[in-house]
C-alpha cells in the first residue's frame, strides 16, 4: 500500500508539506527552522529546482542536511527539473539519500517550464511533447534502477545496458514518485506511472505567471484530476491508489486576532472575486480553513497539500488535520 493509501471507503488522510527555508540566514538558524517544521507536525519538507531568479538551493544537498537534523520528516523534491540531470546519476543521488534518511525520500519530477533556466545553462528548451516524453523515460529508468535486477533500457533519449541500481532501496520499489504539471500530457503520464500526482496551473512559454492561477478554477481542477484518473485506468492501474498533491497559492489564516499570510506571485494579479472562488486559495479563521480543506478533499480527492512557506499560517491547520 502506498503512503497515505486509504482503507476501502475512507478518504485518504491529510498530509501537509511546506518549503525549505531559503539560504539567506545562518546555517544554525536554517537547521533550527527545519527542525521546527518537523515539530509542528508537517509530514514533509519540500523544495523546488531552479537555476535563475536568485535561486540558491541545491535540492538534493539541502534535503540531505534536512534529513540529518530530523528523524520523522519526509523529504520531497517538488519538483526536480528532469532536464538538469541524467536519470542514471540522479538515481545514484536519490538512492543514497533514500538509504541515509532511513527511507524518508519522496521523489517529485517535472518536465521543466521556466525557459530562463534552460537558456541560462545553455540547455535546449524542447517542445513540451519532447520534454514530457523524456520525463516519461526518466520515470521508467528510475523505476528500473530502484528494482532488484540490472536494467537494460533503450529509449529515444536514454540508453542503459545491464546497469544495477545501487544502493538498493530500503523499501521495495524505492521511494514514492510524484509527477507534477499542469497540462494534459504530463498529468496523463502521472496517472500512468506515478504514486503521487502533483496538480499545478499550466505554466510555460507565453503564459503570464501572474495570471496562471486563474486557469486552475474549480472546473479546470476537476478536469485535470480526471485526466490523471482516466490515464491510470487505461493503464490497468487503480485510480483510487493515486494520491493527489496541490498547493494553496494564497493562504490567510486568522488566529487569536492575527492574520498569518503565505502568498505566491501566482495569486498577486487575481481580483478578490477570483481568489474567493479558487480551490487553491485558503482564507478565513482556523475553523473555516479546516472546513474548506475537508470540502476540497470530499469533492476532488486531494489530500496532500502545500500551504505555502509561512509555517505560522499553516501550523494551526496542520495541527487539526494532519493524518486525519
Amino acid at each position: 500500500m502506498s503512503i497515505g493509501s486509504p482503507a476501502a471507503g475512507r478518504p485518504r488522510p491529510f498530509r501537509f508539506t511546506t518549503s525549505l527555508p531559503p539560504l539567506d540566514r545562518p546555517p544554525s538558524q536554517w537547521r533550527a527552522e527545519v527542525r521546527r517544521i518537523e515539530q509542528l507536525g508537517f509530514d514533509s519538507v519540500s523544495v523546488s529546482d531552479h537555476l535563475t531568479g536568485g535561486w540558491a538551493i541545491d535540492p538534493l544537498i539541502a534535503l540531505t542536511v534536512a534529513a540529518e537534523v530530523t528523524s520523522r520528516l519526509r523529504l520531497l523534491t517538488l519538483v526536480l527539473c528532469n532536464d538538469f540531470r541524467h536519470p542514471v546519476t540522479l538515481h545514484r543521488s536519490l538512492a543514497n539519500l533514500e538509504v541515509l534518511s532511513g527511507g524518508r525520500l519522496e521523489v517529485g519530477l517535472g518536465a521543466g517550464w521556466q525557459r530562463a533556466d534552460h537558456d541560462a545553462a545553455g540547455l535546449p528548451f524542447d517542445p513540451p511533447g519532447t520534454r514530457i516524453e523524456r520525463l516519461g523515460e526518466t520515470v521508467e529508468v528510475l523505476r528500473g534502477l530502484f528494482g532488484p535486477a540490472p536494467v537494460t533500457f533503450t529509449g529515444r533519449h536514454y540508453h542503459l545496458t545491464d546497469l544495477d541500481g545501487l544502493p538498493k532501496p530500503l523499501r521495495p520499489g524505492g521511494p514514492p514518485l510524484l509527477v507534477g504539471g499542469g497540462g494534459r500530457r504530463v498529468l496523463e503520464l502521472a496517472g500512468r506511472s506515478a504514486d503521487i500526482v502533483g496538480v499545478n496551473p499550466r505554466l510555460g512559454a507565453g503564459v503570464d505567471p501572474g495570471t496562471a492561477l486563474a486557469e486552475l478554477g474549480p472546473e479546470r481542477l476537476a478536469q485535470k484530476l480526471t485526466w490523471a484518473r482516466d490515464a491510470a485506468r487505461a493503464a490497468g492501474r487503480d485510480p483510487d491508489r493515486l494520491e493527489f498533491q496541490l498547493r494553496m497559492y494564497d493562504v490567510r489564516v486568522r488566529q487569536d486576532g492575527v492574520e498569518h499570510r503565505a502568498s505566491s506571485s501566482l495569486a498577486a494579479k487575481l481580483p478578490p472575486s477570483a481568489l474567493a472562488a479558487s480551490p487553491c486559495v485558503l482564507h478565513g479563521d482556523v475553523e473555516e480553513c479546516v472546513a474548506k480543506l475537508r470540502a476540497l478533499r470530499d469533492r476532488y480527492g486531494v489530500s496532500y497539500l502545500h500551504l505555502g512557506g509561512n509555517v505560522d499560517a499553516a501550523a494551526p491547520i496542520v495541527a487539526r488535520l494532519a493524518g486525519r
